[in-house]
């Protein structure tokens, strides 16, 4: 039986962990959630605690771990297992700044020829205000460092721009992330998520998939870490993915190697289909949340397997197979979020929401408090479901959610519209 740590907390691991588990490895997961600890042994050491991570996995003395977040992965965590002959699921803290900088990922497609959004870079607010008023156009402003998913500003008029400049690199809302900002021309068109296995030049694709940012239904509202997610989304068509690979995957894993930083694990991309053709959004070092969940439910062969297989580089023994046609999932998160948030409100229906036909409840932000789940988060749960179609998966995920209760819950009654005919 092989044993695998996954590191992290969030519906994400959860997700991991139900599905290794499910494949017949003993699964640890640090420091895990409410949920985790049904499908696997949960330990109380942080995420990005690098040295307790390592001290862990060799006391448990693990196969293979699996690094879940991005900070771990940017703080060099794959590199200290490396160091200490335990294999890990991962990139290198060097290549984990293909997400750690989206200004180093953004010249890094420039150099490759990787078709994005036309760019500026700023380290001083004033220079990047007078730019913004000068624009008189609509423009998206990103903090360079990691954000939790939420350091994106997609703003339509200048004085919104401004905003997000006052709140990045004036107010610091994201610490020493936003001390330089990357400002891009906006794009239009539907986003999707693309991910794939990758060893140095070698992959493999996984299905594509498309999450829903904004809060609230119609795509409105503050950016979040991703409110809801389906899988596989109608946009990615045979030529479109086809063009992913070509003009996106390959150029960017050869520009890595080139620079001497091969990529090993998941390089999960963030992209805009404009006019039937692929426009790179940023770069992702690991599986995307709740990306993830809508993956893993469709997911079929043994993921323990497959991961430790990418993680030791023999990509060639890997072949993703993907049982059910589609798979959907949608996100209950806390009253306030993506602003701040109560915790402590308890949890009812989830043991009802899970009795449903093909659904699961991955857990995020909760914790057990005695006998009792509460929330612990901003994005609480994701309610996840398997069909013959997005529509038969909507209409599973929702009547389960509607099981769910806490206090102050907040849902998008939308996700997968553009899949959606019902």
């Amino acid at each position: 039986m092989m044993k695998v740590l996954v590191v992290g907390s969030g519906g994400r691991e959860h997700a991991l962990a139900w599905r290794l588990q499910r494949d017949g490895a003993e699964v640890h997961v640090a420091p895990g959630n409410g949920g985790t600890g049904a499908v696997a042994t949960n330990h109380a050491v942080s995420a990005t605690d690098v040295d307790a991570q390592v001290a862990l996995a060799k006391e448990l003395a693990v196969d293979l771990v699996v690094v879940g977040p991005e900070a771990p992965l940017v703080a060099g965590l794959v590199d200290a297992l490396a160091d200490a002959g335990i294999a890990a699921f991962g990139p290198t803290g060097e290549a984990a700044r293909l997400e750690g900088s989206k200004i180093f990922s953004k010249e890094l497609m420039d150099a490759a020829g990787v078709p994005t959004a036309g760019f500026r870079i700023f380290d001083d607010p004033d220079a990047a205000e007078a730019y913004c008023r000068d624009a008189g156009r609509p423009l998206v402003v990103k903090a360079d460092g990691l954000a939790a998913g939420k350091g994106v500003i997609v703003a339509k008029t200048a004085d919104e721009a401004v905003a997000g400049i006052d709140t990045i690199m004036r107010e610091k809302a994201f610490g020493d992330a936003g001390a330089r900002v990357l400002i891009e021309e906006t794009l239009v068109g539907p986003e999707v998520s693309y991910h794939v296995l990758c060893s140095g030049e070698a992959y493999v694709p996984l299905a594509a998939a498309q999450d829903h940012k904004r809060l609230g239904d119609g795509d409105v509202g503050p950016n979040t870490g991703g409110m809801g997610a389906y899988s596989p989304p109608p946009m990615v068509t045979a030529e479109v993915e086809a063009a992913i690979r070509a003009q996106v995957v390959e150029p960017t894993l050869k520009a890595m190697v080139e620079r001497g930083t091969p990529f090993r694990g998941v390089l999960f991309i963030g992209l805009m289909v404009v006019d039937g053709a692929p426009q790179v959004l940023e770069y992702n070092v690991r599986f995307g949340d709740p990306e993830c969940e809508a993956l893993m439910a469709r997911f079929e062969g043994n993921l323990a397997e497959t991961l430790l297989a990418a993680a030791k580089g023999e990509l060639a023994s890997v072949d993703p197979q993907w049982g059910a046609p589609a798979s959907l999932c949608v996100v209950l998160a806390s009253e306030g979020y993506p602003g701040s948030y109560p915790k402590g409100r308890a949890i009812t229906g989830v043991d009802a929401a899970n009795a449903f036909e093909g659904v699961t409840v991955f857990q995020a932000g909760t914790r057990m408090e005695g006998e009792h789940l509460v929330t612990a988060g901003g994005r609480v749960l994701t309610v996840t479901a398997v069909g013959a179609s997005i529509d038969e998966a909507a209409a599973r995920a929702y009547e389960a959610a509607d099981a769910i209760h806490f206090e102050g819950r907040q849902l998008r009654r939308d996700i997968g519209w553009q899949a959606r005919k019902g």
